[in-house]
């Protein structure tokens, strides 16, 4: 099995006074902790008091069977997986 795919996704983004926010939605994937996520063809900004949801596609590159170990030990107590996430505009 790869240890990439890409995926579609669904984006929703939120600058508002209550909330700021980015949710990805991936479909028919789950992220284990130490993946890595990359969403493709992100806005770089919206404009205040803006809440957007868009279909966008995602890479996901699964960790190491040591590296998702060294996460699984390292995230502490209160955070019980931790995932790298990253935007690309």
């Amino acid at each position: 099995m790869s240890r990439r795919r890409e995926v579609p996704c669904t984006v929703d983004l939120e600058m508002t006074h209550d909330h700021f926010h980015a949710h990805v939605d991936l479909k028919g994937v789950e992220v284990d902790p130490g993946d890595e996520v990359l969403v493709r063809n992100t806005p770089s900004r919206i404009a205040f008091g803006t809440t957007t949801t868009f279909e966008s596609s995602a890479e996901v590159k699964r960790a190491s069977w040591l590296k998702r170990q060294v996460v699984k030990l390292t995230g502490g107590t209160e955070i019980h997986e931790l995932y790298e996430v990253g935007f690309e505009g």
